[in-house]
């Protein structure tokens, strides 16, 4: 599927076509941030992700809304993205960082995201030089008709991430997979 999904939709299609867009999640109000910094309980904004269990190490990059509200997908297949309009890594409430599975040429970022377990660590390192290490809680597949926004999106109390792609069988008439999978983490 090419153009773009509802923010508040499952992570778009990371298919093998150009230029398909991803969702990140739903589009939580942005906290102030203050003239002279990061306000109250707001960390720095994420700019790489590391996942050493399956050998990842890539790029984040702010992700903005379309007019429509929905979320666009990075432009590239080998970086991953962050819905800005949303929580930062490591504040408080689920913040989500998406990616894409596969394109026209082979594996995507996130194409090994299937092997993570309960166990795994995933650091967001951030712009100024601090970074968020995660532990992989669990991770889920869910049809992209039949996901439980609640469940993946929604707001937390404590810091949360969540780590989406496309997945599953692949639907040629509509150019995108049928599922997404969803990992869940949490800080330690």
């Amino acid at each position: 599927m090419s153009g773009t999904v509802p923010a508040s939709r499952p992570v778009g299609d990371a298919a093998p076509t150009g230029g398909t867009r991803a969702a990140a999640g739903p589009t939580p109000g942005t906290a102030a941030r203050t003239s002279t910094g990061l306000g109250a309980g707001q960390v720095a904004e994420p700019v790489r992700v590391r996942i050493p269990a399956i050998s990842v190490s890539a790029p984040v990059v702010s992700l903005t809304l379309d007019d429509s509200g929905r979320l666009r997908a990075p432009s590239r297949f080998e970086e991953t993205g962050w819905n800005a309009a949303g929580p930062e890594p490591g504040e408080p409430g689920t913040a989500v960082i998406a990616g894409h599975v596969d394109s026209r040429t082979g594996p995507a970022v996130f194409f090994r995201l299937r092997e993570l377990v309960a166990g795994d660590r995933v650091e967001v390192e951030r712009a100024d030089g601090s970074s968020a290490v995660f532990v992989v809680r669990r991770r889920a597949w869910f049809p992209k008709d039949a996901l439980p926004a609640a469940e993946v999106y929604g707001p937390t109390g404590a810091p949360e991430l969540r780590l989406i792609t496309c997945g599953g069988v692949f639907d040629r008439a509509r150019s995108s997979y049928r599922d997404n999978l969803v990992v869940f983490a949490d800080l330690p």
